[in-house]
């Protein structure tokens, strides 16, 4: 039985926020042939969104802290603003897009993180993605458009969800349907990992568990390319088939960037 090709595709805030890298990537991303869904981040809109309207932003190590304000400011921002630029930029390139939180459809469901050194406040893991809905999307030739904001059915409210983690649980999602082959691409401002992160042309070509672990040893992967790659690992050993990071212009290069299988 031939598989369905999907290609989840997620975009780093600081393409989304920038006009000309935002119009060049849907230009590329109305490209990519067949079924694909895009996952978008925000954080430095909702950052200044939240200057405007007086509203703290604290960082940990990286991290926002949601307080009940700053999650409303996440919505207006990640689920108005930022989702619907993009869908409106996809519909004018002729893909029929929807953009989606985790309420409609109770597409992603979550729990509000507990326990850890800090607490980050309104801030949810993912417990369930319903791939079957966005897969009855994806027959009907709809291209959905996900925010970084989950559901917790528990409060019928939303919770702030890391847009990375928000397309590796969807990759999982749907990699558990057997008729679907699935790729998930992060897709950022750098060609891909880098042996030197000043050197763009010392892309690692190709990751597999054992050199991750060996990289994350050595300090040459670090930082937040971190989570992307645990992120990676994660969905590869829950069935999807290939994770690519690579730059936002490359996505329809099947040869650039790097490439994480099992």
């Amino acid at each position: 039985m031939s598989k369905t090709t999907v290609n989840i595709i997620k975009v780093g805030g600081k393409v989304v926020e920038n006009p000309q890298a935002l119009a060049s990537f849907l230009d590329i991303f109305a490209r990519v042939e067949g079924a694909k869904i895009l996952v978008h981040g925000g954080g430095t809109s909702a950052t200044a969104m939240a200057a405007r309207l007086g509203v703290a932003t604290e960082m940990v190590e990286g991290r926002r802290v949601t307080s009940p304000e700053m999650l409303e400011v996440a919505m207006m921002v990640y689920g108005g603003l930022v989702n619907k630029k993009i869908v409106a930029g996809l519909q004018w390139r002729g893909i029929n897009a929807v953009g989606l939180s985790g309420a409609d459809f109770r597409v992603i469901e979550a729990h509000k993180r507990v326990g850890g050194k800090v607490d980050y406040g309104m801030v949810g893991d993912v417990d369930r993605v319903d791939g079957k809905a966005l897969a009855r999307l994806i027959a009907d030739g709809i291209t959905p458009v996900l925010a970084p904001l989950s559901y917790d059915p528990s409060t019928g409210g939303f919770l702030n969800t890391n847009a990375d983690t928000i397309a590796s649980s969807t990759a999982i999602a749907m990699a558990a349907d057997p008729t679907l082959n699935v790729n998930l691409i992060f897709c950022f401002e750098k060609a891909g990992v880098l042996m030197d992160a000043e050197d763009e042309s010392t892309v690692i070509g190709h990751i597999n568990p054992s050199i991750a672990q060996d990289l994350i040893q050595k300090e040459i992967v670090a930082g937040g390319m971190i989570p992307k790659i645990t992120n990676a690992l994660n969905a590869i050993e829950q069935g999807v088939n290939e994770v690519v990071i690579t730059r936002y212009e490359a996505i329809d290069n099947s040869q650039a960037g790097t490439h994480i299988t099992a």
